[in-house]
């Protein structure tokens, strides 16, 4: 597909889910450029603010299979991996696959899980394979994670690790909607996101994101990521950034530039998507939502392009 193509059907997407998520056109995008861009997406935000929703709508718009998983205190690794279970008529092991076998994981409030839980989730989002009785699995492709946090203050919750964090291409925070958008949320003028068509399916997606890789990026805004990257390993009040955190700030902004229908990076991309990429990894202890950092050093960072 050319560059217009791509972008007119990633616009159709997105408006469908606006009609799901009212009043939050920037924060879909962010989420559907993590995705495009192949990464793993972080939502955070007290509890029925359109979490689950935006997942959900996200799964049935890009036309993946899709599984939910209630992170609770006791839930164990098998229970989201799977587990050899003997057959007695057979006598041999079947293995019995989890809800890490398809390609959009919710994991709903995911900090509420036991850091050994939170362990297998991570050898899935980064080698998207898990090991079981030493055994790999490879997990379906393509294959995402799409995760639901409460704040760290709310009752029950374990902060995520920095390396889980850094495993999350974007942290996002959809915010209470404004008073146009809940009131017509009251009003059940909203879409309903079982009623969704599938405008994407995985192939389609898997071409889109080939597309993404050919986004050029010029050196000069290369550059520009690196002195961001480079001002954040010089400074005490905050987080170095990692070559991981680097690269995905490259790769997703690829990925908006593809959205708004370029086939070239500029500046602004990079400048929209970085508290997004950035933020839970400079300041990880802080909220969805806070952008103090990414903010401090967007503005300490002059960009020569």
């Amino acid at each position: 597909m050319t560059d217009v193509s791509n972008a007119a059907v990633l616009h159709q997407v997105e408006q469908q889910l606006n009609q799901v998520i009212l009043g939050k056109p920037q924060q879909i995008r962010l989420a559907l450029t993590c995705l495009l861009a192949g990464g793993h997406l972080l939502l955070e935000d007290m509890p029925g603010m359109g979490k689950t929703t935006l997942a959900h709508a996200l799964a049935q718009s890009l036309g993946l299979s899709y599984r939910r998983v209630q992170f609770t205190s006791d839930l164990l690794p098998a229970d989201l991996t799977g587990f050899n279970l003997f057959d007695a008529r057979t006598q041999e092991f079947r293995f019995q696959s989890g809800p890490v076998f398809s390609q959009v994981l919710l994991a709903d409030e995911i900090n509420r899980a036991s850091p050994k839980t939170q362990s297998a989730l991570l050898e899935a989002m980064e080698e998207h394979q898990v090991s079981i009785d030493g055994a790999t699995r490879e997990l379906p492709a393509p294959f995402f994670v799409i995760a639901t946090q409460n704040p760290q203050n709310y009752s029950g919750t374990n902060a995520l690790p920095e390396s889980q964090l850094d495993r999350f291409m974007l942290r996002l925070s959809l915010g209470f909607p404004d008073r146009a958008a809940e009131l017509q949320l009251l009003q059940q003028q909203a879409g309903r996101s079982a009623a969704l068509q599938a405008i994407l399916n995985p192939l389609t997606l898997v071409e889109l994101q080939q597309a993404v890789d050919a986004i050029h990026c010029s050196e000069p805004l290369l550059l520009y990521v690196l002195d961001l990257v480079s001002n954040s390993r010089s400074r005490q009040d905050m987080q170095a950034l990692s070559p991981r955190a680097a690269k995905a700030l490259v790769r997703a902004g690829r990925a908006y530039a593809l959205i708004c229908g370029r086939s070239f990076v500029t500046a602004d991309d990079i400048r929209h998507i970085f508290p997004a990429v950035a933020e839970h990894r400079l300041h990880p202890g802080g909220h969805a939502g806070e952008t103090n950092a990414s903010t401090l050093l967007l503005q300490q960072t002059p960009c020569q392009i």
